[in-house]
């Protein structure tokens, strides 16, 4: 006797695209409401340019957290590797005569080396990345400390490298093509490369990837590495931008970016993913923004609301997404309801276990 035929269940398109999209939503919201509630202060080219200039270093630090995020480890040192990126380029500045492009990639190949202790502690001494991401990101700020001698350093930078920073091309701030390069290259490698799909796997089930061949421990290596390469460019284009040095910069920095890639795995995609952490990067700040300026004063607690509460409903929503597959996966026969297979195979936040094999399809190469 053959089953009865059911009709597949019709899908709600402007749901998903709200659950897949809700940041665009929230940005289009807050744009009315801004617009209506302040049109003088809000509604003007300067509010926005002051946006986008502010929020690339955020944008570039919050790539540098994405990439070991993808492979399913941290890095709790990239707002440390900024500061010490900035310090590295501002000493030379200061006591050599060393061209400032040259002074700029000696901090950035610092930055990278830097990446590689880091995987090393992490993939040969088996310490987790949370663990030593923190530890190295102290270590940092010592050296930082050590190298700047406690100290500001002002008036130290070239005219032609503050202009590598501080220039606008057709009213855009230059700082913001900086960042969407990056963001296209990194998008590239991530969406559309083997290297990419292998690290991806990596960070979704490690022992499925390894069992396809996947080097597991060279990708969260090269991933950390990475990170520190992605971070001391940020410190880089952070000095071009401000023009000088601060021991206050840098970790402040280091929340937002990851309040940005949390809130932004849930979007788009069911993983972290590069659109979704600028597309949050600069919802929040556009939500910021909107709140300075129509309470003028007392608005010093605003942006670590905002932060915070992107960051909590970010999970809270990436848990809900996530809980009817682990239902089901705990319990086979329960029907899984609501559990509908997540983009790409792998969770919102970051992979999701797949069991073995599951998910990966042929052995990557």
């Amino acid at each position: 006797m053959t089953a009865p035929v059911t009709a597949a269940p019709r899908r709600n398109f402007f749901m998903l695209g709200l659950q897949r999209a809700s940041v665009l939503y929230l940005l289009a919201v807050m744009l009315v409401i801004f617009s209506i509630w302040i049109p003088e202060t809000f509604l003007s080219s300067v509010t926005f340019k002051t946006v986008f200039a502010d929020q690339v270093v955020i944008g570039i630090l919050g790539l540098a957290v994405l990439l070991p995020l993808s492979a399913g480890a941290f890095d709790l040192s990239c707002g440390s590797m900024l500061a010490f990126s900035l310090v590295i380029v501002s000493k030379l500045q200061e006591n050599t005569g060393l061209n400032g492009f040259v002074s700029c990639l000696i901090a950035i190949v610092c930055c990278g080396g830097v990446g590689w202790v880091s995987g090393l502690v992490v993939v040969k001494f088996h310490v987790n990345s949370f663990i030593a991401t923190l530890g190295m990101s102290q270590v940092l700020s010592a050296a930082t400390l050590l190298i700047s001698s406690n100290r500001q350093i002002v008036n130290q930078f070239s005219t032609t490298f503050l202009k590598f920073g501080q220039n606008a091309y057709f009213g855009i701030p230059v700082v913001v093509f900086y960042l969407l390069a990056l963001a296209l290259v990194i998008w590239y490698v991530l969406e559309w490369t083997p290297l990419g799909r292998r690290l991806l796997a990596a960070g979704a089930n490690p022992q499925a990837a390894r069992l396809s061949g996947v080097r597991t421990d060279r990708l969260v290596w090269g991933s950390l590495v990475t990170s520190g390469v992605i971070a001391g460019i940020a410190g880089v284009v952070y000095g071009a931008k401000v023009g000088q040095f601060s021991n206050s910069f840098g970790t402040p920095l280091l929340f937002p970016a990851f309040a940005a890639v949390f809130f932004g795995s849930t979007q788009f995609k069911a993983r972290a993913n590069v659109w979704g952490t600028i597309a949050a990067v600069y919802t929040l700040a556009i939500g910021v923004k909107g709140l300075q300026l129509a309470l003028q004063s007392g608005v010093y607690w605003i942006t670590p609301l905002f932060n915070g509460a992107a960051l909590l409903i970010a999970v809270a929503l990436a848990s809900r997404r996530a809980l009817p597959k682990i239902r089901h996966r705990l319990n086979p026969t329960t029907p899984p309801g609501t559990d509908r297979p997540m983009a790409d195979g792998v969770g919102p936040i970051g992979p999701v276990d797949l069991g073995e094999n599951q998910g990966l399809g042929e052995p990557l190469r």
